[in-house]
């Protein structure tokens, strides 16, 4: 038997926004339930952060092995055992779940399955699988409910040759050959995936460069080693029509070009679940299907609230854990300072990786900054000769003023990234960074060789 309340607060989703508020909420000594259809995780566990970068660590190895000789290693490359790749992922994505499920059970939540709808502003109602239901009433609700992936009109996704990022998760086989469209983070990671298990892969872009809302450099020089390991791209260029063929599909663009592959995956970015959970009924206000939030995401009913992909905030599973954790604190009674979603660190996992933290040189000047820049090239940094990767390192600056963006390039460099996130958001002059001794030989000098030369005294730097 369900214990129906009434609860401190009631959380409508299982996901990484939704899980961090009920776990910070029940060690604040709140009483918490948490409603989830699914699986504990949400998107990022089971559909996406994770099972991406298991399949990205893979196609990592498959391309090392490929390239065993340059460090002087004797290896064969006899394939790719998908087979074998997913029982790699499903573990990794299984045992994370298990943990995190025994992680909320340890805390006094309780976990309440099945789909959740408003029917008040302090009331859901749960539809268990087996069609029984039960309403649970809270002081305080959080709507947590997600994203799932969309598409465009005319492209009609069947799962099997027109297929989400959900599907392509469940591939039980390599294609030969590939169209994306959409040139974002999920994309432009698929590509790499696919291009390191050895599929023909094109990307479709509707905007100037791969990676859009990335430093324009950054997005070039993606687009630079993407050349150089044989992925092709169409940028600037908008879909037309799909249509099947004996082979896969056809892919028509506005430009008159058309390109056959053997599957066409839909990477256009993710819509916010807002259907069907009772927001009318509750009288929750939404723009274009995302929850209307304030900068502490509140709703616009005072026992409402709203964190993760539901809100038009970032779509980052670390955002929406921020977000939950500050929802939770807010309820309990602290003061938690409203988030900077430019000092959110932003990371595409692909070969090579793109991170960035703070705002990008065109943002800075509309802003009204007066602003410098400086590009160091991991080629004079020895620990990515190593490591055989190319790329670089951007950091722009306000003149007589903090670092305002950290931009990077280059194999593991969004392990780099947390180090960009504490200058940017402590609003760290160049010259306090360059004090700092930076580990050698690591790809983070690269860091400090930026901000060295930033600061007038630049050591390794040609010119």
């Amino acid at each position: 038997m369900v214990d129906s309340g009434p609860f401190d607060i009631v959380v409508l989703g299982g996901g990484s926004g939704g899980y961090a508020c009920a776990l910070r909420a029940a060690e604040l000594g709140s009483s918490v339930a948490l409603i989830e259809r699914a699986e504990l995780g949400g998107t990022c566990l089971n559909r996406g952060c994770i099972p991406t970068k298991a399949l990205l660590h893979a196609a990592e190895v498959a391309d090392q092995t490929r390239e065993a000789a340059t460090f002087g290693i004797r290896a064969s490359f006899d394939g790719i055992d998908i087979d074998g790749v997913n029982a790699y992922k499903d573990k990794v994505v299984s045992t994370t779940v298990k943990g995190l499920t025994g992680l909320i059970k340890s805390k006094g939540i309780t976990v309440v399955e099945g789909e959740g709808r408003l029917t008040g502003p302090t009331s859901v109602e749960v539809t268990r699988k087996d069609g029984t239901t039960t309403t649970l009433e809270g002081q305080h609700i959080v709507l947590a409910t997600g994203s799932r992936p969309k598409t465009l009109p005319g492209l009609e996704i069947d799962g099997e040759r027109i297929i989400s990022s959900d599907h392509a998760l469940l591939l039980k086989h390599v294609p030969a050959s590939v169209v994306i469209v959409g040139g974002g983070v999920i994309g432009v990671e698929f590509a790499s995936i696919w291009r390191s298990f050895g599929a023909e892969v094109t990307i479709v872009e509707a905007l100037p460069h791969l990676l859009p809302m990335e430093e324009e450099s950054s997005s070039k020089r993606l687009e630079r080693a993407f050349r150089r390991r044989g992925i092709t791209f169409e940028l600037g260029a908008k879909f037309k029509e799909v249509k099947t063929t004996q082979g896969g599909i056809a892919l028509t663009l506005e430009n008159g070009t058309t390109l056959d592959a053997e599957t066409l995956l839909v990477a256009v970015g993710r819509a916010p679940v807002s259907e069907g959970i009772g927001l009318e009924t509750a009288g929750v206000a939404t723009e274009n299907g995302f929850v209307k939030v304030d900068e502490h995401c509140r709703t616009n009913v005072p026992t409402i609230s709203a964190v993760g992909d539901l809100i038009p905030t970032l779509q980052l599973a670390h955002a929406g854990f921020a977000e939950g954790i500050l929802v939770a604190e807010r309820l309990g009674g602290l003061n938690p300072a409203p988030i900077d979603y430019d000092g959110v660190p932003r990371i595409t996992y692909s070969n090579p990786e793109v991170a960035s933290v703070g705002i990008t040189t065109a943002t800075a000047r509309e802003r009204g900054h007066e602003v410098r820049e400086v590009v160091y090239d991991l080629a004079g940094n020895p620990k990515s000769k190593i490591l055989g990767t190319q790329g670089e390192v951007k950091v722009i600056t306000a003149v007589e003023g903090p670092v305002l963006g950290v931009h990077l390039v280059g194999a593991r460099v969004g392990e780099l990234i947390a180090e960009g996130q504490l200058i940017y958001n402590w609003e760290a002059l160049p010259a306090e960074v360059a004090q700092l001794i930076h580990p050698h030989p690591t790809q983070s000098e690269a860091i400090g060789e930026a901000h060295l030369a930033l600061a007038g005294k630049p050591l390794h730097v040609h010119g």
